[in-house]
């Protein structure tokens, strides 16, 4: 089967006009073409034998779908891709519509009454970031200007049949994309404004800890181990290594958060460096934890010495595009992370001294593209050398900034606050051992804070005097 599908020369002629669809009689072939007529895609000859604009209906999905796989090329995983977009759900839920096709149910089960929610309740409720009393409030908004019916509704429901409708459009496998930026600038006063309240941040109040406390949730499919917790995953968080440990703001945590900001309100580049253990990642989460809510935050994750594919695929998956069929096709790739990129946000990239010159010079192209409105910030021990090899790339950060140690006479204030151990503990014991061990080093506090907790837990009675903690710091080894 040869099925070929190409993206436009520029996003606006997919993405700002109706999109039709056909699926060719011989081969199995699919084709695009926009409302203008420009042809997107190109497939086998074979006659249209069908056109549609916008949100395609299930049956007529499933239909066509049916009709490909009696085909002699028969049905790919492309065709239910393109399918689901066309639809505006999932792929699995085309292949859920296409199993339940072929045992001869087309049509989806009628509705019994009650409220629905249409194709532009669904785009308000996408401008209103997926909040359902927000979209309410524009309901009645709407209502008493008299232009509730271009929404497709006759009445305002109540809150709770609203979330009712649109949890059933959920489970039907609607997508809804509440990732949006706003067009605005981001002030820096904001951060000006974060930064006066930043004290520590726990729970809420700070970026997500991947080691902090189990959540029970319940289980509604399979066997669970008793006495078995899932624990939710969560993306860009950090880890404190200790229990009943928070985050703590302390004055490097606070000039990176100004630095991040402002590079994210000059929509440049940054740089965050340091030795290793000193807190950079911890304290870049926090900077964009404090962002404001409109402003997406895209994270990607490279390996070890990664070629341009593989940070291609890094990107397209950090900013939601299909990684899969993008990443071996450079030209639309990279056409379709300039188009994500001309958005306002802001892609935070760690370990960036694992990037080679090329990559950091793909880097530079994408930013240096007409129309980007992104941020980027770069952070890695030995991330500044990485930088410094790509000449380009360097003369255009805008910020630069070196995380330094944590200082002797503000490490008692700070590990009280960071775990309660420590509340009680002589600053002279914590000085001698910032001198001969942690040098500064957060994460060789949180290491050391791990241990002693166990030691306490063993016996609770014991105190945190000079000999617990020498005996925590042995455990580190030699290379602490």
């Amino acid at each position: 089967m040869a099925v070929t599908v190409r993206l436009a020369d520029r996003g606006p002629a997919v993405l700002g006009l109706p999109v039709f669809v056909w699926w060719g009689g011989r081969g199995g072939g699919v084709g695009l073409v926009t409302g203008s007529g420009t042809p997107v895609g190109e497939t086998v000859p074979g006659p249209a034998v069908l056109a549609v604009a916008g949100r395609v209906e299930r049956a007529v999905v499933v239909r066509r779908l049916l009709a490909v796989d009696r085909g002699e090329g028969g049905l790919s995983s492309l065709h239910v891709r393109i399918a689901a977009g066309l639809a505006g759900v999932t792929e699995r839920t085309v292949w859920r519509w296409l199993a339940e096709g072929r045992e001869g149910r087309v049509e989806a089960r009628p509705r019994q009454g009650g409220f629905m929610v249409g194709d532009a309740l669904w785009e308000v409720l996408t401008q209103a970031g997926g909040n359902v009393a927000e979209l309410r409030r524009r309901m009645l908004r709407a209502q008493d200007e008299g232009v509730l019916e271009r929404w497709g509704a006759e009445f305002v429901p109540s809150l709770a049949t609203l979330h009712r409708a649109i949890k059933d459009e959920l489970r039907a496998g609607r997508v809804l994309q509440v990732a949006r930026a706003a067009s605005g600038r981001v002030e820096p006063s904001r951060y000006d404004r974060a930064l006066a309240e930043l004290g520590f941040a726990d729970g809420a109040d700070g970026p997500p800890v991947v080691d902090g406390p189990d959540t029970e949730m319940s289980s509604t499919g399979g066997e669970q181990r008793p006495g078995a917790v899932t624990r939710p995953r969560v993306s860009g968080g950090v880890r404190l290594y200790a229990p009943g440990a928070r985050l703590v703001s302390t004055r490097q945590v606070a000039a990176v958060v100004e630095a991040v900001g402002h590079t994210v309100a000059a929509r440049g580049i940054g740089c965050v460096y340091g030795d290793t253990g000193l807190g950079k990642t911890v304290a870049v989460e926090q900077a964009l934890h404090l962002l404001p809510g409109r402003v997406p935050v895209w994270r990607a994750v490279v390996g070890v010495g990664p070629g341009l594919p593989q940070v291609r695929a890094a990107l397209c998956e950090a900013l939601g595009l299909p990684s899969g069929s993008l990443t071996h096709r450079a030209g639309p790739a990279d056409q379709a992370l300039a188009e994500a990129l001309a958005e306002p946000g802001v892609l935070f990239l760690d370990d960036a001294q694992r990037l080679s010159p090329p990559v950091l010079d793909y880097l530079r192209q994408l930013w240096d593209s007409p129309g980007c409105a992104a941020a980027l910030v770069l952070c890695g021990a030995g991330s500044e050398r990485a930088l410094a090899r790509a000449a380009a790339m360097r003369s255009r950060v805008l910020t630069w900034h070196q995380v330094s140690r944590l200082d002797t006479e503000d490490v008692p204030r700070t590990l009280g606050l960071f775990h309660p151990v420590w509340e009680d503990t002589d600053p002279a014991d914590l000085g001698r051992a910032d001198e001969q061990t942690a040098r500064g080093n957060f994460r060789t506090w949180a290491k050391i804070t791990s241990h002693v907790c166990a030691a306490r837990g063993r016996d609770p009675g014991a105190g945190v005097g000079r000999d617990a903690i020498d005996q925590a710091c042995a455990r580190l080894g030699p290379y602490s």
